[in-house]
């Protein structure tokens, strides 16, 4: 099946995923400058970005919950509250106000995770098709666009609010595309197999070091070009944006190799050379090679957090998949903040370059992770058979 058709019939979720990404895209562009406006060392930054995890926390509960309450409007409620919680940390000096400002937008971002990676799974169920790749494809375009955007906001001189409230406003203009009915599927009469947690721990993992790892380069890609390669703040941006642009064309050719590969091979292989990137772009003496080396990371990191939300779809009951979707996406999009705060920690203790050494090896554990789901997967299919 063809990327735009995979496109076509997911355009709903597409949408939110492109939401998603526009605001991450713009954060990670604008770190330096928020940092600045802190007045915040590496380490303390890094643990102010903890009250996003905190929120995150609390939409793997709610999010079921505000599903089945909000039924089809789901995306359109998760993208108006993430909009809103958006407008607030850029005005924030100080960096405890900060974190409780980033756990709303964790709580709000969250939720449409949770919701809009679920209704990917229902209509790849519906329509027996690989969709996840390409729906995480468009949060990577939106991503990239965003940060270029930024680079050329910040050398106008314009601050993040402005620009995160323009944002806003797309991302309002987007709610009446984002209505989609919803799929219930009962359990099978009789079921009595036990709650599937281990393969939504071992994906959930799977997911989790990919979107870690992404998110490393996301908030600090900017950084480490500025200062340690002594880039300027156009060249600044253009690292998060070399991943976002890498990832979508990673995550594009994704939709069409999932139709071919296993899942579990292309999170062996796209783990090998993730980790190939992160270790380039530590070691980069000009910020020519860190681009080099967040476009290899970004190439292979763009395949996994996807396969991992993927199979776990298909390792648990139809009327289980929202649940156990909605349980891996946290575990995983908690990643997007504890990694910063561990590469803060990391990069105050020993600096950057030893920190992104760390994301290399964070990636190598994908490999013993999704082979644990390969015979997770193969017990599932001899009980099946037997």
């Amino acid at each position: 099946m063809s990327i735009v058709n995979a496109l076509i019939l997911s355009r709903r979720p597409a949408t939110a995923f492109v939401v998603v990404g526009i605001f991450w895209g713009c954060f990670a562009a604008y770190v330096p400058v928020i940092k600045a406006q802190l007045g915040a060392s590496d380490a303390v930054f890094g643990t102010v970005l903890l009250g996003s995890a905190m929120g995150l926390v609390s939409a793997m509960w709610l999010a079921p919950r505000v599903d089945r309450w909000l039924g089809s409007r789901s995306m359109q409620g998760a993208i108006a509250a993430l909009a809103l919680a958006w407008l607030i940390p850029a005005h924030i000096t100080h960096p405890l106000i900060f974190a409780m400002s980033m756990a709303l937008v964790g709580l709000a971002s969250g939720l449409l995770d949770v919701v809009m990676n679920a209704r990917v799974s229902e209509l790849e169920a519906r329509h027996s098709r690989p969709l996840m790749n390409a729906n995480h494809a468009m949060f990577s375009v939106a991503y990239a666009c965003a940060a270029l955007i930024v680079g050329f906001t910040r050398e106008a001189g314009l601050p993040p609010a402005p620009v995160f409230a323009g944002f806003g406003l797309f991302a309002i203009c987007m709610i009446p595309f984002v209505r989609m009915d919803v799929t219930y599927v009962a359990a099978e009469h009789g079921y009595q197999g036990r709650y599937p947690l281990w393969p939504i721990l071992l994906c959930g993992s799977i997911v989790l070091v990919a979107f870690m790892s992404e998110a490393t380069v996301e908030a600090w890609s900017a950084l480490h070009v500025e200062r340690t390669l002594g880039g300027g703040a156009a060249e600044g941006a253009l690292g998060p944006a070399m991943l976002g642009l890498t990832m979508a064309f990673g995550r594009f050719a994704g939709q069409a190799v999932a139709e071919k590969l296993r899942e579990v091979q292309v999170v062996v292989w796209a783990s090998l050379l993730s980790a190939s990137g992160a270790v380039l772009a530590a070691l980069a003496p000009t910020p020519l090679v860190a681009y080099a080396g967040f476009g290899i990371l970004g190439l292979g990191v763009s395949v996994i957090g996807p396969m991992g939300l993927a199979l776990v779809g298909k390792l648990v009951p139809p009327h289980l998949r929202t649940e156990a979707i909605s349980r891996t996406a946290v575990i995983g999009f908690s990643g997007f903040f504890l990694a910063p705060t561990a590469m803060g920690l990391m990069s105050e203790a020993f600096g950057l370059r030893a920190a992104f050494l760390g994301v290399a090896v964070l990636l190598l554990t994908a490999v013993p992770l999704a082979v644990l789901v390969s015979r997770q997967r193969a017990g599932q299919v001899a009980v099946a058979q037997s």
